[in-house]
C-alpha cells in the first residue's frame, strides 16, 4: 500500500525517536481495522444513494413535475387566461364606470367650471379693479405723510432719551464709578493678592516638594519589593507548572496526536482502496452472474423474436387495420351520400321543384385513379365528367 507515500511530512518525523517509530505501525494497523468497516459502510451508502437518485428520485421528480404541470399549472394558466383575465377586465371597467368616471365628470364639468367662474374670476376682478387701487393709495399716503412724520417723531424721542437718560448715566460712570472701582482694585491687590502669592511661592511650594520627594522614595522601595516578590512567584510557576506542561505537550501529546491523525488519514485512504476493490469484485460477479446472461438472452432471443413479431404480425395487422378503416370510411361516406340523395329525390317527388346540381367533391377528398375505385394518396384526381346530361323533369 506504498507506506512511504502516505507518511507524515518530514518536519514532524525529523525529531521523533525510536519509540514513536516502533509504535506507529501497530497504531496504524489498529486504526485500519477500526476504520475499514466504517469506510465500507460509507461507500455502500454513497453507491446506494447515487443508484436511488438515478433510478428512483429523478424519474419520480420528473413525474411529479409533469403531474404538477398537468394538474395545477396548465389549469391555473387556462383559468387565469380564460376566466380571471376577462373577469378582471370586466370588473375594472365596472369599477371605472361606477367609481371613477362619475367623479371625473363631476370634477371636470361641475367643480372646475364652478370654482373658475364662481370664485376665481370674481376674486381676480376684485383684486385687479378694487384692492390694487386701494393699496396704491394707501402706499402713497404712507410715503407722502406717515414716513416724514415718523422720522420727525423718532428724532425728537431720540434727543429726549439721550438728554434725560444716557448723559446722566455716562457722567455717573466716568466721574464716580470708574475711579471708585480702580481704588478698590488697588486695595485688593496690595492687601490680599500679594500676601497670598508670597505665601504660596515661599512656603507652600517648598513644603509640597519635600512631601513629594518622601512619597517617591516610599513608593520606589515598595515597588522594588513587589517586583522581587513577583519575579520569585513567576519563576516558581514557570519551573513547577509551565516547563513540565510544555515538555509533556512537545514530547508526548503532540507526537501522539500527529500519529493518530496520520494513522486515521492513511487508514481512511487504504479503507477506500479496499472498499473500491470489494465493490468492483461484487460488480464483476453481478455482471457475470446476472447481467451477461440477461444481455445474451436479450440479444439472442428477445431481439429476434421481437423483430419477427414486428415484421410478421404487427406490421401486417397494422396495414390491414388501416385498409379496413379506409374501406369503412369510404363505405360510410358513400352511404351518407346515397341517403342524402334519396332524401332529396323524395322531397322533390312530394313538393316538386327543379333538381339541384350535385355538389362537387371537395379538394381534400383522396383522388381516385382512372378506372379504379381504390384511393391513392399520391395519384392525380380524375376529372369529374358525366357522360350524359340529366334533364330536369318538371313534376307536379
Amino acid at each position: 500500500m506504498e507506506y512511504g507515500k502516505h507518511q507524515a511530512p518530514a518536519r514532524y518525523e525529523s525529531g521523533d525517536g525510536c519509540l514513536t517509530t516502533l509504535v506507529r505501525i501497530p497504531v496504524r494497523i489498529v486504526v485500519l481495522v477500526l476504520v475499514l468497516p466504517v469506510r465500507m459502510v460509507w461507500d455502500a451508502l454513497v453507491a446506494g444513494a447515487r443508484a436511488a437518485d438515478r433510478i428512483l428520485l429523478r424519474p419520480l421528480g420528473r413525474a411529479l413535475a409533469w403531474l404538477f404541470e398537468v394538474l395545477i399549472v396548465i389549469p391555473a394558466r387556462w383559468l387565469y387566461a380564460q376566466v380571471l383575465t376577462p373577469l378582471g377586465h370586466g370588473l375594472r371597467w365596472l369599477a371605472m364606470a361606477v367609481f371613477v368616471w362619475p367623479w371625473v365628470a363631476l370634477w371636470r364639468y361641475v367643480v372646475v367650471p364652478g370654482v373658475r367662474y364662481g370664485i376665481v374670476v370674481p376674486v381676480t376682478w376684485v383684486y385687479a379693479h378694487v384692492l390694487t387701487p386701494i393699496g396704491h393709495g394707501l402706499l402713497w399716503i404712507r410715503r407722502a405723510l406717515l414716513d416724514p412724520a415718523g422720522r420727525g417723531i423718532a428724532t425728537a424721542v431720540k434727543w429726549l432719551l439721550t438728554v434725560l437718560l444716557v448723559m446722566p448715566v455716562v457722567l455717573l460712570w466716568r466721574y464716580f464709578l470708574k475711579p471708585l472701582g480702580l481704588a478698590v482694585a488697588w486695595l485688593v491687590e496690595h492687601l490680599i493678592v500679594l500676601p497670598l502669592v508670597w505665601t504660596y511661592r515661599e512656603l507652600l511650594t517648598p513644603l509640597g516638594h519635600g512631601i513629594a520627594w518622601l512619597l517617591d522614595l516610599l513608593v520606589r522601595g515598595i515597588g522594588a519589593g513587589c517586583r522581587g516578590l513577583w519575579a520569585g512567584v513567576r519563576w516558581l510557576v514557570t519551573v513547577l507548572f509551565v516547563i513540565p506542561v510544555v515538555w509533556m505537550y512537545r514530547r508526548i501529546l503532540a507526537p501522539v496526536g500527529r500519529e493518530i491523525a496520520a494513522a486515521f488519514g492513511v487508514a481512511w485512504r487504504v479503507a477506500g482502496f479496499v472498499s473500491r476493490a470489494v465493490g468492483r469484485a461484487l460488480a464483476w460477479l453481478a455482471w457475470h452472474l446476472v447481467g451477461a446472461p440477461v444481455a445474451l438472452a436479450y440479444r439472442t432471443v428477445c431481439t429476434p423474436v421481437g423483430h419477427f413479431l414486428r415484421d410478421a404480425v404487427f406490421a401486417p395487422a397494422g396495414r390491414a387495420a388501416l385498409a379496413v378503416g379506409r374501406t369503412a370510411r369510404l363505405t360510410l361516406r358513400t352511404a351518407r351520400e346515397t341517403v342524402r340523395q334519396a332524401r332529396r329525390d323524395a322531397w322533390r317527388a312530394l313538393v316538386g321543384g327543379t333538381r339541384e346540381p350535385e355538389p362537387r367533391e371537395p379538394g381534400s377528398v383522396l383522388a381516385r385513379t382512372l378506372g379504379s375505385t381504390t384511393t391513392v394518396p399520391s395519384a392525380a384526381p380524375e376529372p369529374e365528367i358525366s357522360l350524359r346530361k340529366e334533364k330536369s323533369v318538371q313534376q307536379g
